[in-house]
């Protein structure tokens, strides 16, 4: 007996939903898509799932509800204009990195070359992208601004090996744009990349800033993220006053540090504001620090300007 594959789907958001996964709707027809090798939005037109189709739809279903990362089971995740492999040992990106992106984006937009042709940017802009994980921001980054060199450092061994398949597999697309990603493997936060000093126009930042003492609330985050990934401290903030320290050694006077944090970590101007304008304030090694919301409003990335 033949099964539809808008049927299969419907069964698949059931058992998503039941399993408390909120997204479910969306979820199953990413599931039911991928298998048949469609997009989701001609999920009605596909043919009906062959018997092999629908055991592979059952296994990616069971490990969902378990609470697998989707991004794990399919092996990939979306981040902008990119399709990146991710796994077990990464951080998947997630949606509000989008504004860490935007934000960097502006900042080279800002740059005194950034008018002139890619091919005459005699030398080409460096930037600098601290804790890189799967390298989603350094490779939108170096896919969205033409002309661009990013170093992307990762000490992880599991996340650089990660990182090094997604640049090797985005190498001719970003060669096209005249842009290249170089993988880093070190500490962001000693001094990674000595030969850069003084020489980056951007550095950009996603560090681990979950305090150690709080417990994730998703269950696809507290047993499938990397802790190393996750954890910064008592206060979380200790991954970004390292960052801090080296994104002063590499930036160039009037370089910008943009870097992502949880929604409690923003501030304003003053000093009585915590969180990371309150490192970077403090540090005396920034000035124009400025804090941006997510689409939700809340305060996801604090940019800056090296004095």
């Amino acid at each position: 007996m033949t099964v539809s594959a808008s049927r299969v789907r419907r069964s698949v958001r059931d058992s998503l939903a039941a399993a408390g996964i909120e997204s479910a709707d969306a979820e199953s027809a990413r599931i039911v898509a991928d298998v048949l090798g469609v997009e989701p939005a001609r999920l009605p037109l596909a043919p009906d799932p062959t018997d092999d189709q629908l055991d592979r739809i059952e296994q990616f279903a069971a490990r969902r509800v378990a609470r697998e990362p989707l991004q794990h089971i399919l092996g990939w995740v979306g981040f902008r204009h990119l399709t990146l492999e991710v796994g077990p040992g990464v951080f998947v990106p997630r949606p509000e990195s989008e504004v860490l992106v935007d934000a960097a984006l502006a900042a080279l937009a800002d740059d005194e070359l950034a008018g002139m042709p890619a091919e005459l940017r005699v030398p080409r802009a460096i930037v600098v992208d601290l804790c890189a994980g799967s390298g989603a921001i350094g490779l939108a980054i170096a896919d969205e601004c033409a002309g661009v060199q990013v170093f992307a450092v990762e000490r992880e061994p599991d996340a650089f090996l990660w990182l090094e398949r997604n640049v090797q597999a985005q190498h001719e697309r970003l060669a096209a744009r005249r842009s290249e990603v170089l993988p880093v493997q070190a500490d962001a936060t000693d001094n990674p990349v000595p030969d850069l000093t003084g020489r980056a126009r951007l550095v950009t930042c996603n560090p681990p800033y979950i305090p150690d003492d709080c417990d994730p609330r998703d269950p696809e985050v507290a047993l499938h993220d990397p802790a190393a990934a996750l954890y910064g401290g008592t206060d979380g903030l200790d991954v970004v006053r390292g960052v801090c320290r080296t994104a002063a050694v590499l930036l160039r006077p009037g370089g910008v540090l943009a870097m992502e944090h949880g929604d409690v970590q923003g501030g304003g101007p003053t000093a009585a504001d915590p969180g990371v304008p309150g490192v970077l304030r403090d540090s005396g090694w920034y000035g124009d620090i400025r804090d941006l919301p997510d689409l939700t409003g809340r305060p996801r990335v604090t940019v800056a300007r090296r004095r």
